[in-house]
């Protein structure tokens, strides 16, 4: 809670920090840097991004007329600050919490947040689109994207860089230079900044020559002349190009983004050019709380945490993503053809180790993920085995290189997609919903989802011995088994287990929804229902035997999945059915609903959609139910959904 006397507590809105002095912005800043360190480490969240930008964002809120004036902001994970000061510090403390606040942008949630954002580098494209749209109407609003150095380097971004510039709109960005995205930003984008950022004598300095070439008498005349060619030609000559304004962009900086005055007067500057601006700021990723400083990519995104100490709950049992970890560094020393590549993601992908053990054949190629999938597929052509490790969300930007790259010329890339089914706490944005359905109709793709680490390893070892593209998809939670060991049997490609017999219906339950469906299976048994399990383990090819099989002695199959309904495993299994000529098997199918799904707690989501054991066991009844009426009234058995 904030105290009644703090300067946080009267601001309502972003024009209430107009009237404040220099030492109440900056008494604001502080208090705003507590109480998020004090509501992060009980909610967690993305506490280092937010730390780094309080000044920056209390500057554009008083150069800006918001929402007026749009603020588009690049990930959207470091506007905690803007979320505090548009009226929101009275229920901050809901955030990332079910029915509460979200952790990133959201138009429904305010006017202040003018465009829904989550993943890397679409700011300046939306920022564009709106400037566009300003002028289309005759208005004259400012449109202002903030953008990180890590999203930066995305080629996204430049493509919208390219096309402001070439057109003049009127448009500020601000890059925010931390010289971080979530790991330490990489690429030679990276090494210009840190050239630009060394060297901030270098605006003024190109100005002075510029000047000084242009008086030469005779010569200078001449050059004048010729105009703005002569002026990038005297750039290139001086300063070997400066990359932002030869794409158009006005370039102001670099300047100190914790200086409140210094980045506001940039800003109004800005407002004044008429055309593109970009502004380069450096800040501290985590500034404010020490252990942040220490560590920002340990706080970039964090769990709960002891705010005397900075030390996280220990989490007994492992997750998937730890045991990913030290199969991949099993792999590696067993065959040096493994390599290993990720997008900006080396802690969250649990590839850390083997980058540590393996330098050579580890590649993190910054936010790029597109860039990623294509690369892998060219290792492979070279006779590597290349696994990407990658977030099932952050996969969805990369589908046309799986299909078009990997997949056409059946190369052997292993996907090892993180963060699959529900994640949790990040929200719509975040949610690995959709893999399943992307990657399930690709020709020549095996896709598997195993139910504990034990046969994450199998079906680990089964993709990286595989001749053709196979993606292992797993979620953000911990695995429920009792350890895996190295080497490990392959799994046998298109093969499910039964779990569990039964007579009256059969789950066919996907990775994690394993054993859930056993206990819901438990609870039916204990209502006289006798219920099979069937742990389907692939996705594509389907065990259409073992399917069959039951569909013929039940009559009844109910598919759980942690993905989207709409062409995830529950449509492959009604497909397989009507192609085998059995379309009047009753089929229930359970999952991820036609919607985004909100944040909050990954337990609470998957007991609200009803997939957990009570949801699952609740679904089969209610099917029987319904079974033994329609044929208790004659009518006849259908497939259809719950």
């Amino acid at each position: 809670m904030l105290p009644m006397t703090s300067i946080l507590q009267q601001i309502q809105c972003p024009a209430d920090l107009r009237g404040l002095s220099d030492r109440q912005i900056g008494q604001l800043a502080a208090e705003i840097r507590q109480y998020m360190i004090d509501t992060v480490s009980r909610t967690g969240g993305h506490l280092a991004p937010n730390l780094g930008v309080v000044e920056l964002t209390i500057a554009i809120h008083l150069a800006l007329d918001c929402p007026r004036d749009k603020v588009v902001w690049d990930v959207g994970h470091q506007s905690y600050v803007h979320k505090l000061l548009t009226g929101r510090s009275s229920v901050f403390s809901s955030l990332r919490r079910q029915g509460g606040i979200s952790g990133f942008p959201r138009p429904e949630e305010s006017p202040y947040d003018s465009f829904a954002t989550g993943h890397s580098s679409t700011s300046i494209s939306a920022a564009l689109g709106m400037a566009r749209a300003r002028d289309l109407a005759g208005d004259d609003y400012t449109v202002l994207a903030v953008i990180g150095d890590g999203s930066f380097a995305s080629g996204m971004a430049f493509e919208a860089m390219n096309d402001a510039g070439h057109a003049d709109t009127p448009l500020i960005v601000i890059l925010n230079d931390n010289e971080m995205s979530i790991s330490r930003s990489v690429g030679g984008l990276a090494g210009y900044l840190g050239s630009v950022r060394a060297n901030p004598w270098r605006r003024q300095l190109r100005s002075r020559m510029q000047q000084a070439v242009l008086s030469i008498p005779i010569i200078g005349r001449a050059l004048r002349a010729l105009g703005h060619s002569v002026k990038r030609s005297v750039k290139s000559l001086i300063l070997r190009g400066m990359l932002f304004e030869e794409l158009g962009f006005m370039y102001i900086g670099p300047i100190d983004g914790h200086n409140v005055r210094t980045v506001r007067r940039a800003i109004e500057d800005a407002r004044q050019a008429g055309g593109p601006v970009l502004i380069h700021v450096i800040t501290k990723k985590g500034l404010g709380y020490a252990p942040a400083e220490a560590n920002p990519a340990r706080f970039h995104g964090t769990g709960p945490f002891d705010i005397r100490t900075g030390d996280s709950a220990p989490d007994e049992r492992k997750s998937f993503t730890s045991h990913f970890s030290d199969f991949m560094v099993h792999a590696g020393e067993a065959d040096d053809r493994v390599v290993a590549i990720t997008a900006a993601m080396a802690d969250g992908t649990g590839l850390r180790a083997f980058s540590q053990r393996f330098p050579d054949r580890f590649f993190d190629v910054g936010i790029a993920e597109q860039h990623a999938v294509t690369m892998a597929a060219g290792l492979a052509a070279g006779g590597r085995r290349p696994v990407v490790a990658i977030y099932s969300t952050f996969l969805q930007r990369a589908y046309d290189q799986v299909l078009h790259d990997a997949a056409i010329g059946n190369l052997p890339v292993v996907f090892a997609i993180d963060r699959a089914g529900i994640v949790g706490e990040d929200g719509y944005t975040h949610q690995g919903s959709f893999d399943v359905a992307f990657m399930r109709h690709i020709p020549g793709m095996t896709v598997m989802s195993p139910k504990d680490e034990t046969e994450l390893y199998s079906m680990m070892q089964a993709a990286l011995d595989s001749l053709g593209p196979c993606a292992v998809r797993y979620p953000r939670s911990a695995a429920p088994g009792a350890g895996a060991r190295y080497p490990a049997d392959p799994v046998e490609i298109g093969r499910a287990e039964v779990m569990r017999d039964g007579r009256h219906c059969a789950i066919f339950a996907l990775g994690p929804m394993v054993y859930p469906a056993l206990e819901a299976s438990r609870i039916l048994s204990a209502r006289g229902v006798s219920c099979a399990v069937v742990n389907a383990r692939f996705i594509k090819p389907l065990d259409t035997s073992i399917l069959a099989q039951y569909a013929s002695s039940t009559g009844m199959i109910i598919t759980c999945e942690d993905a989207a309904l709409p062409g995830g495993y529950g449509s492959a299994v009604l497909e397989a059915l009507s192609q085998a000529g059995m379309a009047d098997v009753r089929v229930v199918r359970l999952g991820i609903p036609d919607r985004f799904i909100e944040h909050g707690r990954r337990d609470d989501i998957l007991g609200e959609l009803g997939l957990d054991s009570r949801g699952i066991a609740a679904s089969v009844l209610r099917a029987l139910s319904e079974r033994a009426d329609a044929k208790g009234s004659g009518g006849g058995v259908h497939a259809s959904t719950l």
